[in-house]
């Protein structure tokens, strides 16, 4: 009998960490489990980007289509991404090719072992999906709450008088916000969304 041939997928959002723990214990759990492990991916890039900006992952998916892989392995379910509709996406990607995402953080596969589709993984990945997809938000939050009570007590922070960032830094630093202009949402609803100012936002028209 042929043994499941097995991806492992790594990441961590900042040169300063390292995914080796987390390639540690999933090939562990490969060796345990019997996989051949065929190959692995890892990167160094914050899950918010979008898969077409994060080279491992682009990859990762071109190697799936032109190979026999049965299983993904990845550390936990941010690993894979933090955007919701990236992550849904991707896993979608694995379900059509027969493909079972594991994640080893919850213990969880997308695919049963007859190759259907697990109704509670999905379930539970939706879930987690939107909340990690909610995080970035909450701590672009709390860290402006944080700069407003350090303002609030005569500390001063942000650019040096005279400074500017360029376009092409904007654009990738607010890639969301301007995701976002494009499909029309008003400047409002894009400062809920994605707590950035308005005035941040109102600058983001003027250079897409």
């Amino acid at each position: 009998m042929d043994k499941v041939k097995a991806i492992i997928y790594a990441r961590v959002s900042t040169q300063g960490q390292d995914y080796d723990r987390q390639l540690a214990e999933l090939r562990l759990y490969a060796d345990r489990m019997g996989y051949e492990v065929v190959k692995t991916f890892s990167e160094k890039i914050s899950g918010a980007k979008k898969v077409e900006e994060r080279q491992a992952m682009s990859e990762l998916l071109n190697y799936v289509e032109g190979n026999k892989v049965d299983k993904v392995l990845i550390y936990e379910c941010s690993r894979l991404s933090r955007r919701a509709v990236d992550f849904l996406s991707i896993i979608e990607i694995f379900n059509e090719r027969k493909i079972s995402l594991y994640i080893h953080q919850n213990g969880l596969e997308t695919l049963l072992p007859n190759g259907e589709i697990n109704p509670i993984a999905t379930l539970v990945l939706g879930i987690l999906a939107q909340f990690n997809s909610m995080e970035r938000s909450l701590i672009r939050s709390r860290m402006e709450s944080g700069y407003n009570n350090f303002r609030n007590h005569g500390g001063k922070v942000g650019r040096k008088t005279g400074y500017r960032k360029s376009d092409d830094r904007m654009k990738e630093e607010y890639a969301e916000e301007i995701r976002l202009l494009k499909k029309g949402y008003s400047l409002r609803n894009i400062s809920k969304i994605t707590s950035s100012s308005i005035n941040t936002i109102r600058k983001l028209k003027t250079i897409i």
